[in-house]
């Protein structure tokens, strides 16, 4: 309770700057508080009315303050929360982000080494493709050789036919000349002349 003998402490002002003043009266004190009667001194009703009015303002400001408080440490938890949320929202986005940039590096990586393997494939295929086509070139030429070779055989073995041919004929017509002059009167005064039988080689020259 609020003691009387307290007002002949040194007034607030008398105080060092700066040092703030304590409260330590509640609203109850307010109310509670008795005066001693002076002469010509205040009314006490009036007096008593005033502090009832003054613990009624004081409660409704303590109780606003308190309100304040618990508002004030309310919203400081909601704060806190939403920097919670936020900082697991910041640390979800990196981790997202990162992932997103190992994926693309993932990918980038794969398809340069899809791109080298098809590159790798590529090459041997046209290297294979080369090898056969050397191949079929060199099966080209050696038939167009064979050709060349069966084409001098069948030509040498025409000439030797036909000269084969030749021979026959000659010699058939050889014979068909001696017949006749066998048959034809012989003259005294002609001998007739040995004849030269001709072969195939000695035509063909």
């Amino acid at each position: 309770m609020f003691d009387p003998t307290l007002s002949s402490a040194p007034h607030s002002s008398d105080k060092p700057i700066g040092e703030k003043p304590g409260m330590n009266i509640s609203p109850l004190d307010l109310r509670q508080q008795r005066f001693r009667v002076a002469f010509r001194g205040f009314d006490r009703i009036e007096v008593t009315s005033f502090l009832a009015a003054v613990a009624d303002d004081y409660e409704q400001a303590l109780r606003e303050t308190d309100r304040l408080r618990q508002d004030l440490a309310r919203m400081e938890a909601v704060l806190n929360e939403h920097r919670e949320h936020e900082k697991n929202l910041r640390n979800t986005l990196m981790t997202a982000q990162k992932l997103s940039d190992d994926i693309k590096e993932h990918a980038g990586q794969e398809a340069r080494r899809i791109v080298r393997e098809a590159e790798g494939r590529a090459e041997i295929v046209l290297e294979k493709t080369q090898l056969r086509v050397d191949d079929i070139q060199r099966e080209i030429d050696g038939l167009k050789l064979k050709r060349r070779e069966v084409e001098t055989s069948i030509e040498s073995t025409i000439l030797t036919l036909r000269n084969t041919l030749d021979y026959v004929r000659e010699r058939d017509q050889r014979e068909s000349d001696d017949k006749i002059l066998i048959h034809r009167p012989r003259q005294t005064s002609e001998q007739p002349q040995p004849h030269e039988e001709t072969t195939p080689w000695a035509a063909s020259r």
